[in-house]
């Protein structure tokens, strides 16, 4: 069979539709431990269910295409297994929601995954010829695929306009971007289109999501101190300079721009740090901080 798990006439196809698989399992799974803590706290908090009811939507209609279509077998388990997912996410959600995000889910619920999806499977089946019917349904899930693709544009408009990656899960855009390389070589190999196409799109935008990680995300062991000409008591520039050391950190490296008190550390070492002549910042010690010369300070660590 084309689509089959153990085809040995195409291990091309095999190969892509069981990391296809492995890789979409995981992706399913990415929204456990938000569930784990709502479940804890009883409350939704401010997470929102339409993610969860479009994945489910885009399950159920992946599993029609390959049933019409057949020999799709990796298309089918995997959706299969992301139906059973998503709508314990859903049922979960509804549990613990607010009554007023209760009803919206719900709302949303039967407007998409219900009336959308027996509209399209009645047009499918009773208006449209059967040697048209794949064609058809599969430019829907196309048409529906690049639009899910495209959902992330929000989140990589928020990563610029607030230079913080706080909201941009790099795992799950990780996950995405193998799933759609994996995705894209299943519909190559099978000389599915509808498959291939989407996924171009969905490698392109999770490589775009981990290039904005990288290029905002913040080191961990990284400060820099405020530059600020402000007149203030060395009492005052102590405390907004006080800088504690993450828990297991063995060294910290700090930017400043004026050897000011700092609190709370084991050990303090300026190194490789260019300062003016010794004599002369002896004789002129207001002349040395007006250089204002910056200096690298080594924080070590009480053991």
């Amino acid at each position: 069979m084309a689509g089959g798990f153990l085809s040995l006439a195409n291990p091309a196809v095999t190969l892509s539709g069981i990391a296809g698989n492995i890789i979409s399992f995981l992706v399913f799974l990415a929204p456990v431990a938000t569930f784990v803590q709502v479940y804890r706290k009883k409350s939704t908090g401010g997470f929102s269910s339409v993610p969860y009811v479009v994945a489910l939507f885009s399950s159920v209609l992946w599993i029609f295409y390959a049933l019409v279509k057949t020999n799709s077998r990796p298309l089918l388990t995997i959706n299969a297994f992301g139906c059973g997912v998503e709508a314990a996410y859903i049922i979960l959600y509804l549990t613990y929601a607010p009554r007023r995000a209760r009803l919206r889910t719900l709302a949303f619920f039967l407007l998409l995954d219900v009336a959308a999806f027996a509209l399209i499977v009645a047009v499918t089946l009773y208006l449209i010829p059967k040697p048209h019917q794949v064609k058809f349904l599969g430019s829907v899930c196309l048409a529906f695929s690049m639009a899910v693709f495209v959902a992330p544009l929000s989140i990589i408009f928020k990563v610029i306009k607030t230079k913080s990656v706080e909201f941009m899960p790099i795992g799950l855009s990780v996950c995405l971007t193998l799933s759609a390389v994996a995705w894209f070589c299943y519909g190559l190999f099978t000389k599915d289109p509808y498959v291939m196409y989407p996924n171009v799109g969905g490698f392109f935008f999770s490589c775009v999501q981990m290039g904005l990680y990288f290029w905002y995300r913040k080191p961990a062991n990284t400060a820099v101190l405020p530059t600020t000409s402000d007149a203030m008591s060395p009492a005052a520039a102590a405390t907004q300079r006080i800088i504690e050391l993450p828990a297991g950190t063995h060294a910290f490296t700090i930017l400043s721009v004026s050897p000011v008190p700092i609190l709370g550390v084991h050990k303090v070492e300026v190194v490789a740090a260019e300062q003016p002549d010794a004599a002369a910042a002896a004789a002129d010690k207001d002349l040395q901080l007006l250089q204002n010369k910056p200096e690298v300070i080594e924080i070590a660590a009480a053991v």
